[in-house]
């Protein structure tokens, strides 16, 4: 091949496209305001689930600590692990926003005879007072969390007029079996000192 013929082909051939800045940059700027805005619509359902829960009374306090006002009392079980949640119970999808109850968070479980006191480092703690626990079981998901089968302890109990299951996951699942029972029997018990009465 001569060096004419090489250059004719160089001529004949197309230069390499230079790439589009201004269209890929609109591109990605399309695309975080996407984002943003889907973003911003999640949160205004947040929002407005929060609003249509307003209904709900402000959460039972956790008892005070010891040197405060009330005298600690002698804990049952302790658990340290997750809180993934409340829902409408029964409904595992219908998730529970009012009151930070939708706000998934570590969390250190203490049974009591006040019942079940729910501490969570950067949300608000609660009480699931002992008179209104309904039942305690082991499930496998709650509103957007899904384990194993018997990975979540899920325990009912009434809020005002409304019965919540709240789904919690300890750090060594094989405590769960324990809570299920003494939560349960503590359940068997009140009842059945409510009938004696």
């Amino acid at each position: 091949m001569t060096p004419l013929t090489h250059l004719a082909e160089a001529a004949g051939q197309k230069s390499a496209e230079v790439t589009d800045w201004a269209g890929r940059i609109g591109w990605v700027a399309g695309l975080l305001l996407f984002i943003a805005f889907v973003y911003w619509l999640m949160r205004q359902g947040w929002k407005w689930r929060g609003s249509l829960q307003s209904g709900l009374p402000p959460l039972p306090e956790v008892p005070e600590t010891p040197g405060g006002a009330e005298p600690a009392r002698p804990a049952v079980l302790s658990m340290s692990g997750r809180y993934h949640g409340s829902t409408t119970a029964g409904q595992w999808l219908d998730r529970i926003v009012a009151h930070g109850l939708g706000v998934r968070s570590r969390a250190e479980l203490t049974l009591t005879d006040a019942g079940i006191s729910v501490v969570r480092p950067g949300a608000n703690d609660f009480l699931i007072p002992a008179h209104a626990l309904r039942e305690a079981r082991l499930d496998k998901g709650i509103a957007g969390k899904v384990l194993t089968e018997g990975g979540l302890l899920v325990v009912t109990w009434a809020h005002g007029d409304t019965l919540l299951d709240s789904g919690f996951r300890a750090d060594r699942a094989a405590e769960h079996a324990a809570w299920v029972e003494a939560l349960n029997n503590l359940n068997t018990a009140s009842t059945t000192e409510g009938i004696a009465r």
